[in-house]
């Protein structure tokens, strides 16, 4: 699909929506190792379980906001009260199971980290710190073994498909499509 700017990109990528190109651009498919990021897009994530990732982007802000900008320490001490201010909060997705599965699952995104150095050095180990390009999928044998580890040890709204576009959405996985600009950088890229 063709944008304003002439730049070919992944059909998903609303052209009308300059959050949507922006992330698209910026931030879908690059690696990210940081904990605090990748928590916060395990939550979004989670939060888009039978809805499109365009309505959890557009009220990525309001999350911030209504999460503490996402700090797991305070996220973890959530209790009952901060639960139902949640499920009040207009700004965002006021689902109860999946606000209380955010809280439960901070708690045992800490508990990985602590278990492996970071989070990020559990989730990464799956690959040897490796970027796998693919497209054209909604899970994989990869997304399984991690959504099976991740609901063994109690976390909630982590299915093979919500886990597949999280890894896509942390760089673990890259799917920009075959036509798009950053498909074709990372193919020059890979030719230098």
């Amino acid at each position: 699909m063709e944008n304003p700017d002439q730049r070919i990109r992944c059909a998903w990528a609303n052209p009308k929506n300059a959050l949507y190109i922006k992330y698209h651009d910026e931030e879908w498919g690059q690696p990210v190792f940081d904990d605090h990021r990748l928590f916060e897009m395990l939550i979004l994530e989670s939060f888009q379980a039978g809805l499109s990732w365009e309505c959890v982007l557009n009220k990525r802000e309001a999350f911030r906001r209504a999460f503490d900008e996402f700090d797991l320490e305070k996220v973890c001490a959530y209790d009952e009260e901060k639960v139902e201010a949640l499920k009040q909060d207009a700004g965002i997705i006021r689902n109860r199971r999946k606000i209380t599965a955010a809280v439960d699952n901070a708690r045992i995104f800490k508990s990985i980290a602590a278990e492996y150095g970071s989070f990020a050095d559990y989730l990464w180990g799956y690959t040897d710190r490796q970027v796998i390009y693919e497209n054209d999928k909604t899970s994989s044998a990869l997304s399984d073994r991690i959504s099976k580890d991740l609901k063994k040890r109690g976390m909630r709204f982590v299915g093979t498909t919500i886990i597949y576009a999280y890894l896509q959405a942390v760089g673990i996985v890259n799917s920009h499509e075959d036509d798009c600009y950053l498909f074709q950088d990372k193919q020059e890229r890979d030719e230098r």
